[in-house]
């Protein structure tokens, strides 16, 4: 198995007889397509597929029918993952996961403690699962919380499936992306969650799947998060400062998808990953990494944010850049205040290399989870 490659950028294309005459799965980095050899598709039936490339829906099925890793050994690397995390700081994530994630972070925490606060999410194929479960928005138990329902309204820059207004230049994809699910269908699955107590997390990249987004929250009129919105129409931004809506954003994808967009929306990319324009159009911001798509340090995100690049090229489109201290605010759950749980993470000193500053500590409701 391997992880990361990008052919938005190829001249070629990739194809299931370029791969050698034994088990192969390749991972895009957006975890959108897959890449199986012959040997792998026999593997799990579908040895007829004409290329072995699967994007969207078949992706995720074709990767979810391969024989998982023992849980106990899954189990092992995220804690092992956790970990990592609280050393750079991180006190809490959400887990987007498509699973059971409540349940898989019960037995996880009834084995070992955790040096993170879990949200765990719901995918929206569990919706109805969840309700005749009594799963409420925000219910904790211990270090752990029902998150929110997981839906998506269309697919991803890299494998050119974000739905936008605007066509992609052609290749091994065309058109305007690819809609996963139409506005009537997001808007009925939203108000049956905001009914039973839970707030969606609306997957949406491409700037017409923003605004189906935006038209869907306003419908309902329920809270909940826009996760992405890498690419937003000029008009929409001030869709976003309603109350109760959160841009669940990912600064370090800015640098990483570049070239990318440069070259699948071409003259468009000044109003992709819009952080200073959302922020003055009212939204609010909470950063993440989409780990594994990037690093799951918030260090990484708030670098991007603050500076528009990770290499030594400069800044792309500067004028989007934030301030460090929006950066901070955008990641973390508000200013320290008398009576809130000691969720704290100590450095050395302001650093001067936003990526790597020197954390001495991280503390989970004033326990250590990590000194230097």
């Amino acid at each position: 198995m391997g992880f990361g490659f990008r052919d938005a950028l190829w001249p070629d294309v990739p194809h299931k007889d370029l791969l050698p005459d034994q088990p192969v799965v390749l991972a895009s980095n957006d975890l959108h397509t897959v890449w199986f050899s012959r040997a792998a598709l026999a593997l799990i039936g579908l040895g007829d597929h004409p290329t072995g490339v699967l994007r969207e829906r078949a992706c995720y099925e074709a990767m979810a029918a391969l024989p998982p890793p023992p849980q106990e050994q899954v189990d092992a690397w995220v804690a092992e993952a956790a970990q990592e995390a609280a050393a750079r700081g991180v006190v809490g994530v959400i887990d987007f996961e498509y699973a059971d994630n409540w349940s898989d972070w019960r037995r996880r925490t009834s084995v070992r403690d955790s040096p993170l606060r879990i949200v765990c999410s719901i995918p929206v194929s569990r919706l109805d699962e969840a309700i005749e479960r009594g799963l409420r928005g925000g219910r904790t138990e211990g270090l752990l919380e029902v998150g929110p329902v997981k839906m998506f309204v269309d697919g991803s820059l890299n494998t050119r499936t974000a739905y936008c207004d605007d066509p992609y230049p052609g290749g091994p994809v065309e058109g305007y992306g690819q809609l996963e699910t139409p506005l009537e269908e997001l808007a009925g699955a939203m108000a049956k969650a905001h009914a039973h107590g839970l707030r969606p997390a609306v997957h949406a990249i491409g700037d017409r799947a923003v605004a189906i987004a935006l038209e869907a929250f306003e419908r309902v009129g329920c809270p909940g998060r826009i996760e992405h919105a890498q690419l937003v129409r000029q008009a929409d931004l001030a869709r976003f400062a309603r109350a109760g809506l959160i841009a669940g954003v990912q600064p370090a994808h800015a640098p990483d998808d570049r070239d990318v967009a440069e070259l699948q929306w071409p003259g468009r990319t000044g109003r992709a990953y819009a952080y200073a324009d959302l922020i003055k159009a009212g939204a609010t911001l909470q950063f993440g990494s989409d780990a594994p798509v990037a690093p799951l340090d918030p260090w990484d995100g708030i670098a991007s944010a603050v500076t528009r690049t990770d290499d030594d090229r400069p800044a792309w489109h500067p004028e989007e850049g934030v301030s460090l201290a929006d950066a901070i605010a955008a990641s973390t759950r508000g200013p320290l205040r008398a009576g809130a749980p000691a969720d704290l993470v100590i450095l050395e000193k302001e650093p001067d290399d936003l990526r790597h500053p020197v954390v001495l500590g991280t503390l989970l409701a004033g326990e250590w989870t990590f000194r230097a």
